[in-house]
C-alpha cells in the first residue's frame, strides 16, 4: 500500500534513525521522509540531529538516500513557481562550496541580472573557516538577510537578483545547517549535496552553476575529494531535473586580495565599479557566468557581461538589491560612509626580496574567524569590520619591506600576534 509515494512503514523514533545509521544501514525514503519532518517539527531535538548528522558523516549516504533527503528537504517549506511571462531571461543562480576570500556571488548575482537573468540567490553563514556571504552582507548596515518572501520574490522581479537567507525556502536545512558546523560534520558529502540542492531546487531554478572548491581553504582537501562531491552532486541534480553547470577551483590561497565580511563587501564594490578586478577572481567570475548561461540555454547572453561591467549597469543592480533589502541607497557611490572600518590595521612587509611561494588560504582564514570574523561556535558574534587585506598572491615578485598583506584588528593586544600569525602563512622564496 502505498501513502504519498511511500511505502507504509511503522514511524521511526529518533533513536531508532539513529541506530538504522549507526549500524551501517540505510534509511527508506519513508524513514527520511520522517527525519525531515522531525527536523522542522522539532521533534528531533539539537543532540538527536548532532548524532544523526555524525552517523550519516561516519557510515555514509548512498545515492538513493541523498536523492530522497534533497527532495524532502526541498519541499519542507515554500517552493517558488515563476511567471516566465514577467521575466526577461532565465532564473538562475550560482552556489560556491565555500572559500576563504570567496566574493564571487556578490558580483556574479549583479552581472548576471545586468544581462537579463534572474537570480533568487539562497545563501547561508559561515562554516568554520569558510566566509558566507549572509555574514558579508550584514556588514551592510540595514540590509535584511531575511526578508518577507513576497518581497524576496518581487526584488528578484523589479531588479534582477536578491540574495537573502532561506526563510520558509528548505526549513529543514537551516537547522542542519546549523548542527552540521558545531559537530564537525560539515564535509560530509551526502549533507553538502544534499543542503546545496534542496535550497536550490526550492528556488524553482532553470538553470544552477556550482563552484566546487578544493584545496586548504576549502571543504574538499584535493582534487579528488572535490570531484567525488561534483559527482555527487551532478547525479542528484540530474534526477531532480536540475539543468547544472559544474566548475572545480583550487583553495590553496585566498580567492581575492580581501578576507573578512566587510572587507570583501568593498572589494565587491570596486570590482563592479571597476577600481580593482584582481585576475584569480575575474576569470573565476567570467567563467562561472559562462558557464551557468550555457546551461540555461542562453550563451549568447555572455558577450554583453563586459559592456554591463563597463558601463556601470552591474554596479547599479547591485546598489539597487542593497537598497530594496533594507540597505542605504548610496552604498555604491560611498561605501565608506556605511562599511565599517577596524580601528587598527597595520601593513605585513616581505622580511626579503623573492616571490609569495605559498600562502595558506586555510591559516588565512581560521586567523581571521578567530579575530571575530568567523564563528568558532554557532552563537558567536560577527565582527564584519575585522579581516585581512591587499593580500599579494601566489608568484608575486616582491621586494624586501614591501607590504605583502595589511591586517585589521579591533584591539591593540591582537594586532602584533595577528601579523606574527599571518607572517607563517605566507612563504617568500628567494629565488
Amino acid at each position: 500500500m502505498e501513502r504519498d509515494g511511500l511505502s507504509e512503514h511503522l514511524i521511526r523514533t529518533p533513536q531508532d534513525l539513529i541506530r538504522i545509521k549507526r549500524d551501517r544501514g540505510a534509511w527508506s525514503r519513508a524513514d527520511i521522509a520522517d527525519l525531515v519532518k522531525g527536523i522542522t517539527s522539532a521533534a528531533i531535538d539539537d543532540a538527536q540531529l548532532g548524532a544523526l548528522a555524525m552517523a550519516a558523516y561516519l557510515n555514509g549516504l548512498n545515492s538513493r538516500e541523498v536523492a530522497s533527503l534533497t527532495l524532502e528537504v526541498a519541499s519542507s517549506g515554500r517552493v517558488l513557481k515563476w511567471d516566465k511571462s514577467g521575466l526577461q531571461g532565465p532564473v538562475v543562480d550560482k552556489h560556491s562550496t565555500g572559500g576563504v576570500g570567496d566574493t564571487v556571488s556578490l558580483i556574479l548575482a549583479p552581472i548576471l541580472a545586468a544581462v537579463g537573468c534572474h537570480v533568487p540567490m539562497i545563501s547561508g553563514r559561515g562554516l568554520g573557516i569558510t566566509g558566507g556571504t549572509l555574514d558579508k552582507l550584514e556588514s551592510i548596515p540595514g540590509y535584511n538577510c531575511y526578508p518577507d518572501l513576497q518581497h524576496f520574490v518581487e526584488t528578484v522581479q523589479k531588479v534582477g537578483m536578491a540574495i537573502a537567507g532561506a526563510g520558509r525556502l528548505a526549513p529543514a536545512d537551516r537547522r542542519l545547517y546549523a548542527v552540521r558546523d558545531a559537530t564537525a560534520t560539515v564535509d560530509s558529502v551526502g549533507l553538502i549535496t544534499a543542503s546545496i540542492l534542496s535550497k536550490k531546487l526550492a528556488e524553482g531554478l532553470d538553470a544552477l552553476v556550482l563552484d566546487v572548491k578544493w584545496g586548504s581553504g576549502a571543504v574538499n582537501r584535493d582534487r579528488p575529494a572535490g570531484r567525488n562531491l561534483s559527482e555527487s552532486l551532478r547525479e542528484v541534480a540530474d534526477l531532480a531535473g536540475l539543468p547544472v553547470s559544474i566548475v572545480l577551483s583550487e583553495m590553496d590561497q585566498p580567492l581575492s586580495p580581501a578576507v573578512g565580511n566587510a572587507l570583501e563587501v568593498r572589494l565587491a564594490i570596486d570590482y563592479l565599479c571597476g577600481r580593482a578586478r584582481p585576475e584569480r577572481l575575474h576569470a573565476l567570475v567570467l567563467k562561472l557566468g559562462e558557464a551557468v548561461l550555457e546551461a540555461a540555454g542562453e550563451s549568447d547572453r555572455f558577450s554583453q557581461v563586459e559592456a554591463a561591467l563597463e558601463d556601470g549597469s552591474a554596479a547599479e543592480v547591485f546598489g539597487r538589491s542593497v537598497a530594496a533589502m533594507g540597505g542605504p541607497s548610496d552604498l555604491i557611490s560611498k561605501p565608506d560612509q556605511h562599511l565599517e572600518e577596524a580601528p587598527l590595521s597595520a601593513p605585513l612587509c616581505a622580511d626579503h626580496s623573492g616571490r609569495i611561494e605559498t600562502m595558506d588560504a586555510a591559516a588565512i582564514g581560521r586567523l581571521v574567524c578567530e579575530l571575530g570574523g568567523g564563528r568558532i561556535h554557532a552563537a558567536d558574534r560577527i565582527d564584519h569590520a575585522v579581516g585581512v587585506s591587499e593580500l599579494a598572491s601566489v608568484g608575486d615578485p616582491v621586494e624586501s619591506g614591501q607590504p605583502i598583506a595589511r591586517i585589521h584588528v579591533r584591539q591593540e593586544r591582537e594586532l602584533h600576534p595577528a601579523l606574527d600569525r599571518l607572517r607563517e602563512a605566507i612563504s617568500v622564496a628567494e629565488e
